[in-house]
This record gives structure tokens, sequence and C-alpha cells, in this order.
């Protein structure tokens, strides 16, 4: 430990500056001012007392080894430091930007000051070691002769490649997309997570030794049952991509779309590619049902591409500002979090269920009627598009929590409809057809403790077998697939498994 006064001597926790409102809603970079590395940096991370037991370790599937890289900041050493972190983290340049920190929910300081800044010395470590040029390729000492295919090129699909392409396989990853990434390209927005990012660390990937194939649909361009015959194993990483929906009257009108068929687009644009459902928020009133982290992202999106105003409905309560008895200590208290895309605008309302779509007859824009007055084939004629949501406010009552209060429906105006409630489990129907595999009670991939499912050779990992989760799970179910397949493979592994299938956080974030 460096300093054992460090936390008695800086009591205060500083963040990152940002960028003003009306300057960076105008582009797609960094919200924030400053990078990680600051005068005061050093000073922030002497703060962390060192523990005993560490709870901040059982707050992160990784297992990042967090006290000792918090000290190694404090020194300044930042080569040991990118080591340390690198141990058990593939992609830092991700979780220091986008992870939710459960590591300092669990941090003991918390108990009685503000936390260490543990994500904040998780990206300065990176990004110095970017800009020292100390992240360099890992090339295997020998090669096996065993091949391996990972279908999905999210954050368990690469975290599992780069740990099996270490060990001396040949991995090939399949992506249907045209980039790869995942989520972390197509779904994240740019202003949170810089794209070139992922591109270096793809460079760094195929110096290794792995392969990244794009625009290849597994079940349509190649079939499940192929892919298995040509490797030695296949590692499913498809992510849970099939989204709840909602079953109110006018759904089937138009300018009503899911979360994840708006943000790539943004993406998209910025870089110069042709938008797949060309969808925009410009010049429209938006509603976003939905307030996760998904559905601020739809709300800085939707700021940066020009909308009259933006409605975020969340059938939820505001969270409290503080931990509340229920959510003790270490576990992840579900407390009140302003993202910078909220701090941007928008008009977030709480408590409030939908109703029903509103909308017009396809012919006049001007006559707004709602669904259930017209005939029923209205809303089969496919020519209605929507121009209003009807909402109303919910309380607990006798029929559960969200029980609709009379007296309060309300018409919201709604030029376009962004549903951001979030998914049910991976897409499977090509895989169930031609690879059968079974599926637990949720529609995800079932898998033993070894992360293989019903068919031989076959594992699972991430969202598809987890279900909807964190980046840093996708990290860490992938590095523990690694050794698992490896071990099939060999007979043995020295690949590090930091969790099990079963596992779960102490509590979820929202």
């Amino acid at each position: 430990m460096g300093d054992p006064r460090g936390f008695l001597k800086v009591r205060t926790r500083r963040e990152l500056e940002e960028r003003p409102v009306e300057e960076r809603i105008k582009d797609w970079f960094d919200v924030h001012a400053q990078d990680g590395l600051q005068p005061w940096t050093t000073e922030q991370a002497a703060r962390c007392m060192d523990c005993g037991t560490p709870f901040c370790m059982t707050g992160c599937p990784l297992g990042n080894i967090i006290p000792e890289f918090n000290d190694l900041v404090r020194q300044g050493k930042w080569e040991d430091a990118y080591h340390r972190l690198s141990m058990t983290n593939n992609f830092p340049e991700v979780t220091g930007r986008i992870c939710p920190a459960p590591c300092e929910q669990a941090c003991v300081l918390g108990i009685h000051q503000p936390p260490t800044m543990i994500k904040n010395d998780e990206l300065t470590i990176i990004d110095q070691a970017w800009d020292l040029d100390l992240v360099t390729p890992m090339a295997p000492e020998r090669l096996t002769d065993m091949t391996v295919a990972i279908v999905g090129s999210g954050p368990a699909g690469m975290a599992c490649a780069q740990q099996l392409t270490r060990a001396g396989h040949t991995v090939v990853v399949y992506e249907r997309s045209d980039a790869i990434g995942g989520l972390m390209r197509y779904g994240i927005p740019n202003f949170k997570l810089d794209k070139r990012l992922l591109d270096k660390r793809v460079e760094q990937m195929e110096s290794e030794g792995t392969r990244f194939v794009t625009g290849v649909e597994i079940g349509k361009d190649i079939g499940w049952d192929e892919l298995r015959s040509r490797y030695d194993a296949v590692v499913v990483a498809i992510g849970s991509t099939v989204p709840r929906d909602m079953s109110i009257p006018g759904r089937e009108l138009k300018g009503i779309h899911f979360a994840m068929d708006f943000l790539p687009d943004a993406t998209r644009r910025v870089y110069g590619v042709t938008p797949e459902k060309d969808i925009t928020a410009k010049d429209k009133h938006v509603v976003i049902i939905g307030g996760g982290d998904t559905g601020s992202d739809c709300l800085g999106t939707s700021l940066r591409q020009g909308a009259k105003d933006v409605t975020v409905l969340q059938i939820m309560s505001k969270e409290p500002n503080e931990r509340p008895d229920g959510q003790p200590w270490p576990t992840y208290a579900r407390t009140y979090q302003k993202t910078s895309s909220m701090e941007e605008g928008g008009t977030y309302v709480y408590d409030t269920d939908s109703v029903r779509f509103v909308g017009n007859d396809g012919d006049d824009d001007r006559v707004n009627v709602e669904p259930s007055t017209r005939a029923e084939g209205f809303l089969a004629d496919g020519n209605g598009h929507v121009t209003g949501l009807r909402i109303a406010n919910v309380a607990p009552g006798e029929n559960g929590p969200f029980t609709r209060q009379p007296g309060t429906e309300r018409v919201i105006p709604a030029d376009l409809v962004l549903i951001s409630v979030g998914f049910l489990h991976p897409d499977t129907a090509t895989l169930l057809d031609q690879l059968p595999v079974e599926l637990d009670q949720r529609g995800n991939i079932s898998r033993d403790k070894g992360f293989t499912t019903s068919q031989d050779g076959v594992f699972a990992c991430g969202d598809a077998g987890r279900g909807q989760s964190l980046v840093v799970w996708a990290i860490s179910e992938g590095r523990s697939c690694a050794a698992a397949v490896d071990r099939f493979l060999t007979g043995s592994t020295e690949l590090p498994s930091p969790i099990v299938p079963t596992q779960r956080p102490m509590m979820l974030p929202r």
C-alpha cells in the first residue's frame, strides 16, 4: 500500500469535465473535455484503501486486481499498470468508457466517502498504454492444429477469440454485419465509444492471428451444421438480439421502431456507411419508451440529429439519490444516475405506462385518430403513421405495482417512437433448424458448467446464454468460455476462467 492515509488526505472525488452541451450536441465526439490523465489523477488513485478484503474485486466479474492497478496509477507506472490490467481484461478501452462500474458500488471507501475512481483509473491506464505503444500483439509461441469458429463479434465473441488465439488455436470470427464489434460497434453511440478504438483492437487481434469474416450470416450464407463439420469447435456468441415488443393498439403504425433499428444507422452515418433502416429523428417529436441506458443513448442520438423535442417514458419510479435500505453495500444499488445525454435535454416522465398509439389515416396528415375508433382494416392496411402516444400514470395498487390511475390519460405528440424495453433472447431460429441445441426457459441457449451446449463441440457464451447483461459480464463469459474450449480441444488449459455460467452479479444495474 503506497499511502495508508491517502483516503484521509483526499476526501473528495473529482470527475472528468464534460464539454459544454451546446457544443457537444453538434458533433459525435466524446462528451468529455478531458482525458483521464489529469494533475489530480494520481492523488485520486491514492484514495484506494488497499483493503484486506477488496470487495471491489467481488463486484467485478472479470476479477480485475483493482487495488494493485490503483497503486500503480498512483505511482505513474503505466507499463506495469497496463500489464496488471490486461491480465484480466481484454478490452479496458471499452469497459473504462461504458461499464456502469459495479466495482465502485462495492468499494469499501464508498461506505462513508465517494468511492475510488476505479473506472477512470482503468480508462487512464489503457489510454496511456496506447499512447506509449505498450499495446502490442501477443502472438502464441506455438500453434496447435485445432480450429475454432466463433459466431458473433461482440465483447463475448471477441474476448473468446483473443484468448483462444493466444493459446495457439486457429480462430475465425464470423460477423453478419459489415464491421466487427457487434453491440460495441453499432449499438453504442460514437459519443460514448469512438469506433476507432475498436479498429485498433481488431488490428492487434489480426496481428496475433485471429481471422475476421464480415458480411456472412451463419444459418443463411453458411449452415450451422456445415460450420460444425468444418471446425473442431464452434462458439455461439450471437448476443440477445430479439427485442421485447409492446402489444398495445396502434403498434402497426409507421414511425414506431425498436431502439436497435435506430441506433446503428446513426453510427453508420457518422462513418459514411449507407444506413440500413434510414431512420432519423430530425425535426420530429420523439418519444422513447424505456428509460435505461439504451433509452439514454437514443436520447443523445436524437438530440444530435436535430429532434424538435424528446420525451423519455419510464414505467418505473425515479430512482432514489441515496442507497435504499433494501440494497445494502456491497450490492449494486439502483440509485439515480444522470447520464451525459440526460444533461443535454429531453424530458423524462416516470411512473408512466403506454396505453395506445395515435395515428393518422395515411391520406391526410392533419387527421389524428385513435386506432380503437377505426375499423380493423385501419391497422392492417399499413398506411397510417404515428402522430402521438396515449399514456397514463401508474402507481402501486391491488392489481400489481403498475396500476393505471383513472383520470390521468393524455396524448403526447410523437412523430417517431423508439421502443427500448430490453431484449428477450437470442435469435436461434436457424440454429435450432440446422444444429438443434437445447434452450432454457427464457429462450437462451442452455449450457452446462463448462459452457457446453447439448451439441458436442458447440459452446455458447455472452448474452446468447446468459441473457441481456453488461459488457463486463460478456467479456468475462468470453474468457471463461475460451478456457472451456481449450480444455475440450487439448484436455487441459492454462487460460483463466473468472466465472461459471450460473454465476450472477450481487445485483444487476438497470
